[in-house]
C-alpha cells in the first residue's frame, strides 16, 4: 500500500513534537514524513537557548538526531526554505528550485523577531536573539564590544540581557512600556522586577521609545529617545516582541487573522483541508500562543486528526513560572485583575524583595490569577486552584502571606486536586498518571520522570509532581517526613535556605522565627554547621559554642580513651625540614603517638585536655594551622609529586594541591570533604576516590566529583574534562557551595549525588550551563566564605576566656591522671581495656 506522504515545513521544537507524535502512534506505518528547516542544524531547546552561553553544546540541546530520522525512516533537508505552497497540485517549492509532492502539509513555521522601524536598525552590531545562529552572531559581536543594549523589556528580552550580562558586557535593557514584562506582570511585581535585576548591575530604562540608532561619540552607536535623552552603547540586540511566520499562508490563500497568524480549527486544520497549522504561526480563536506547552498540545492534536481520532485543541493556559537573571518570577491567568468585579489581595516585603498579588473573583471564592516576584513557593497550589475551579479557604489572603508559627498550612494541599488535573503542560501528564506510575512501583522522581516524562520539559511542574508522589507514598504507608527533627519543619537544604536568604546568624534567631522549642542533639550540631558555612564565624564565640559537637567545642578529635588528637594542616603534604622539626619535638614533649596518615599530613595522639593549648601554641608560633581534623569540613587534599619530580607528571599537581587546600581550608558542610590531585592518569592520588578529585592531562585537568573510600566506597563521576585552572576553581566553587545548600545532615557528597534528582546530568546542567541562573551567586558565597576564614585554634589562644574550656574541672587546675598507656611499636598507646581472664597474661604496662 503507497503511503501517505505527511511534510512538515519547519523543524522546530513543535514540529519535531509533531513527527514524534507520528512515529510513535500505532498507525505510523501508513505514512512517510518529511521535513524542511531552514537552518543548518534539526530540532533543538529553544527554551534552554541561553544555557548555549554558559557552556552548552549544539549537542546538549539538541532534541534529535539524523541517525534517529534516519532509522525511522523520516526524510529531512536542512538549509532549505520551502519558499511557494500549491494547494492545488498538493506541493511544496524550496528556495532550490526542488518540488515535492504531499498529501498532508503542516505547517510547524514558527514566529520571527519584529524589530522595530527604528532609523539604523539595520547596522552591523544590530542582532536579534532568537536562534543558535543569533546567539553565535552575539558572542562574535561581544568581542568587539564593551557595553550592550536589549531592546524590549519582555522575557526574551531578559534572557538576551542575562546574555550581554554573562559576557562581560555593560548590559542595559530598554522598554518602551512603563514596565518590565508587560504582559505578565501588574506594577508592583514589576517594579519590585526592576529593582532586583538593577541589584545584579542591569540598568533598566523604561517608558523609553527609541526614534533613531546613530553613531555614538564614547561608544560605536547613540540610540534617541522620543523624551530628548539618549544612551550610547556598541551592541544592540533587539527583542521587541515575535510575530507569526505566516508568508507562506499568505501567498497560496490560507485565512489569516486581522493581525496576522494562520487561522486554525480545534484540529488545527487551516481553510484547507489539507492543511495544518501549528505552533506559533497559528491562530486559534484569536490568539498566537508563545508558550513551547501549547505548541505540543496542537502537535498532538494534528496528529490525532491526520490519524482519523478525535484529539482536538481546546486553548491553553498561559500562566509560566520563571527565572531570569537568577530571580524568579511567576504570573497566573487573570494577572492584571481585568476580569470584571476582580479583587486582589496583595503582600510586598521590600527587605526580604517579594512581591505577591492574588487576584479573586466578585464573590471572593475563585481564584482568577497571581503575580509572584522573589517568592514563588505557592504558584503549583494557585495555579491548579485556578485551573480546576477550586473554592477558596476563609482567608484567601494566608494564600500569599509568609508562613507563621502555629498558622495552618497555606494553599491547597495535592489531595484535594482532581485525577484530571494536568501537572505537566508540556507533556499533558495528570495526577492520575502520576497516581498510576506510583501504583506501578514508582517510588521517585527519576522513575516518575522515566515512565511520565513530568518534569522533563521545561520543569516548571517538579515541585508539584514531587508533592503528588509523596502524598500517594504516604496513603500506601510509606515515610516521607523530611523534617530534621520536633523543633523544626523543614529539611536540612530548607533551612540552609532560609539561613542564606533571611542572613540569619544565630541559632536563637532561627529558632524564633521557624521553630519551636529548645533544640536538640540534631538540630542545634546542624545548624551550627549551616551558619558556619555560610557566615564562616568563630565557632567558639558565645552564640555557637552551645552548637557544636565534642570535637569542635575542643577543636580536637575525642579518641576512645578520652584524650585528643593534635592535627596540624600540611597542605599538599608539603612540609618544610624545620616544621617537621617541630612537630617531632613537639611529640617528643608531650610524649604523643604519631602517624602519617592516608591524607598525607602527621597526627598527634593522646594529647590530654589541658595540654591542647600549649601544644598548639608551639604549633602556631612554627606556622602551623589547624587541620580542622575535628569538623564537618575540608580535610586534606591528597597528592603525588606532579611534574616536579616525576617522569609521568604532565602538570604541577603537588603545587595545586597546596593551592586547592589552602582555597578551602576551614569550609564547613554537611559532612567531610576530602580532595585528591594527580599530577597524571597514573593516579597515585588516588583522586577518583575522593569527594572532588582531579586529574592532570596533557590539556588541562580533569574533575571528578562524588568519591567516596568510606562506608559506602564510591568511584567519583567524570564531571568536566581539560579544564584551565580558572576554570577548574570556578567549578568546584559552585559545586561546593550548591551541595552544601542542598545535600541533607551527614550526607556525604556520593550519596547525595546518587539520591540529586536528574543525578550527574542534573548537576552538569546547574554547575556547568548554570541552569538555574545561581553561578555567580554560588560563587560569591564561596569568595565570601573564603574571605573570612581564621585559624581557629589560632583565635583560641588570644582570648584567655576561651582558654578556660580546656580545663579538666571547673573549679580546679588537677590534670586527669585516670589514664594508663602502653607502649607498641616503641610509642605511646592507650592501654587495652582488659577482660578479668586476661589480666595474668598481659604486661605491658610500664
Amino acid at each position: 500500500m503507497e503511503k501517505i506522504s505527511i511534510l512538515v515545513v519547519g523543524n522546530g521544537m513543535v514540529g519535531h513534537k509533531f513527527i514524534d507524535n507520528m512515529l510513535a502512534h500505532e498507525k505510523a506505518e501508513q505514512f512517510q514524513l518529511a521535513t524542511f528547516s531552514e537552518e543548518s542544524r534539526l530540532a533543538y531547546d529553544r527554551v534552554q537557548l541561553s544555557a548555549y552561553f554558559n557552556g552548552k553544546t549544539e549537542q546538549d540541546l539538541a532534541l534529535t538526531d539524523a541517525d534517529y530520522y534516519q532509522q525511522h525512516g523520516v526524510k529531512f533537508l536542512l538549509n532549505e526554505k520551502v519558499t511557494h505552497i500549491d494547494p492545488q497540485a498538493h506541493s511544496v517549492t524550496t528556495a532550490s528550485g526542488e518540488q515535492v509532492h504531499y498529501d498532508k502539509l503542516v505547517l510547524a513555521t514558527g514566529s520571527y523577531p519584529f524589530v522595530p522601524p527604528i532609523p539604523g536598525h539595520e547596522a552591523e552590531h544590530c542582532l536579534v536573539y532568537r536562534t543558535i545562529d543569533d546567539l553565535e552572531a552575539i558572542t562574535e559581536s561581544s568581542c568587539h564590544s564593551e557595553k550592550g543594549v536589549v531592546i524590549g523589556g519582555g522575557l526574551l528580552g531578559l534572557e538576551a540581557a542575562n546574555a550581554l550580562k554573562n559576557l562581560g558586557l555593560e548590559t542595559h535593557v530598554v522598554e518602551f512600556a512603563p514596565r518590565l514584562m508587560a504582559v505578565q506582570l501588574d506594577d508592583g511585581g514589576a517594579n519590585l522586577l526592576k529593582h532586583q535585576i538593577e541589584d545584579l548591575g542591569v540598568s533598566v530604562h523604561t517608558d523609553k521609545a527609541t526614534t533613531e540608532i546613530v553613531a555614538g561619540q564614547q561608544s560605536r552607536y547613540r540610540l534617541n529617545f522620543a523624551d530628548g535623552s539618549h544612551l550610547e552603547t556598541d551592541m544592540i540586540v533587539f527583542s521587541a516582541g515575535i510575530r507569526p511566520q505566516d508568508e507562506l499562508a499568505r501567498q497560496c490563500g490560507l485565512a489569516i487573522g486581522e493581525r496576522g497568524g494562520i487561522v486554525i480549527n480545534d484540529a488545527c486544520l487551516t481553510s484547507d483541508n489539507d492543511i495544518y497549522a501549528i505552533g506559533e504561526c497559528a491562530l486559534w480563536q484569536g490568539r498566537i500562543f508563545g508558550l513551547v506547552a501549547p505548541g505540543y498540545a496542537m502537535a498532538a492534536a494534528a496528529a490525532s486528526h491526520i490519524c482519523g481520532e478525535s484529539q482536538r485543541f481546546t486553548g491553553a493556559d498561559m500562566s509560566t513560572k520563571l527565572k531570569l537573571l537568577g530571580l524568579d518570577v511567576a504570573s497566573i491567568g487573570d494577572a492584571h485583575g481585568n476580569t470584571p468585579g476582580a479583587q486582589s489581595y496583595t503582600f510586598h516585603d521590600e527587605v526580604a524583595q517579594v512581591y505577591k498579588r492574588l487576584i479573586v473573583n466578585e464573590a471572593g471564592d475563585r481564584v482568577l490569577g497571581a503575580v509572584l516576584v522573589g517568592d514563588v513557593d505557592a504558584y503549583g497550589s494557585l495555579l491548579q486552584m485556578m485551573l480546576n475551579d477550586m473554592p477558596l479557604p476563609d482567608h484567601p489572603s494566608a494564600l500569599i502571606l509568609p508562613n507563621v508559627e502555629g498558622q495552618a498550612s497555606q494553599g491547597v494541599g495535592v489531595e484535594a486536586l482532581p485525577e484530571s488535573a494536568q501537572l505537566c503542560s508540556c507533556f499533558d501528564v495528570t495526577k492520575g498518571d502520576v497516581i498510576a506510575a506510583v501504583a506501578d512501583g514508582a517510588t521517585n522522581m527519576a522513575a516518575i520522570k522515566s515512565c511520565t516524562k513530568a518534569s522533563t520539559g521545561c520543569g516548571g511542574c517538579s515541585a508539584l509532581v514531587k508533592q503528588v508522589l509523596d502524598s500517594e507514598l504516604a496513603a500506601l504507608g510509606h515515610e516521607v517526613d523530611n523534617n530534621l527533627c520536633e523543633h523544626f519543619a523543614y529539611t536540612r537544604p530548607e533551612l540552609a535556605d532560609i539561613v542564606r536568604i533571611k542572613k540569619i546568624k544565630t541559632f536563637d534567631e532561627l529558632l524564633a522565627s521557624h521553630g519551636s522549642g529548645l533544640g536538640c542533639d540534631v538540630c542545634k550540631p546542624t545548624v551550627g554547621s549551616i551558619l558556619a558555612s555560610f557566615w564562616n564565624d568563630y565557632v567558639l564565640e558565645e552564640p555557637h559554642v552551645g552548637l557544636q559537637d565534642t570535637n569542635d567545642v575542643y577543636l580536637g578529635n575525642m579518641q576512645k580513651d578520652g584524650t585528643y588528637s593534635v592535627v596540624p594542616r600540611i597542605a599538599g603534604g608539603e612540609v618544610t625540614p624545620e616544621k617537621l622539626i617541630v612537630l617531632g619535638e613537639v611529640a617528643k614533649d608531650f610524649d604523643l603517638y604519631t602517624k602519617i596518615t592516608g591524607g598525607q599530613r602527621i597526627d598527634l595522639f593522646g594529647a590530654q585536655l589541658h595540654e591542647l593549648p600549649q601544644i598548639w601554641r608551639r604549633l602556631v608560633d612554627a606556622g602551623f594551622e589547624t587541620g580542622h581534623a575535628y569538623g564537618k569540613s575540608v580535610r586534606t587534599v591528597k597528592s603525588c609529586v606532579g611534574d616536579s619530580w616525576c617522569r609521568y607528571g604532565v602538570n604541577d599537581s603537588l603545587g595545586f594541591a597546596i593551592n586547592i587546600e589552602n582555597r578551602y581550608k576551614g569550609l564547613r558542610s554537611p559532612h567531610k570533604l576530602k580532595f585528591a590531585v594527580s599530577g597524571c592518569t597514573r593516579e597515585c592520588a588516588e583522586a577518583q576516590s575522593k569527594d572532588v578529585g582531579i586529574i592532570a592531562t596533557e590539556n588541562g585537568w580533569n574533575l571528578y566529583v562524588g568519591g567516596n573510600g568510606g562506608m559506602r566506597p564510591r568511584h567519583a563521576d567524570l564531571f568536566a574534562s581539560d579544564l584551565d585552572d580558572q576554570t577548574l576553581i570556578q567549578y568546584v566553587d559552585r559545586f561546593l557551595m550548591f551541595y552544601i545548600r542542598s545535600a541533607e545532615r551527614l550526607q556525604r557528597t556520593s550519596v547525595w549525588l546518587e539520591s540529586l534528582e536528574g543525578g550527574l546530568d542534573y548537576l552538569k546542567e546547574v554547575i556547568i550551563d548554570d541552569k538555574l541562573g545561581l553561578a555567580a551567586e554560588l560563587e560569591a558565597e564561596m569568595a565570601h566564605c573564603i574571605a573570612q576564614y581564621q585559624c581557629e585554634w589560632k583565635t583560641t589562644l588570644e582570648s584567655p576566656e576561651k582558654l578556660k574550656r580546656f580545663q579538666h574541672f571547673i573549679n580546679s587546675e588537677q590534670n586527669d591522671d585516670g589514664l594508663a598507656f602502653a607502649r607498641e611499636r616503641a610509642q605511646r598507646v592507650p592501654k587495652p581495656k582488659l577482660q578479668a581472664e586476661q589480666i595474668n597474661i598481659v604486661e605491658l604496662v610500664d
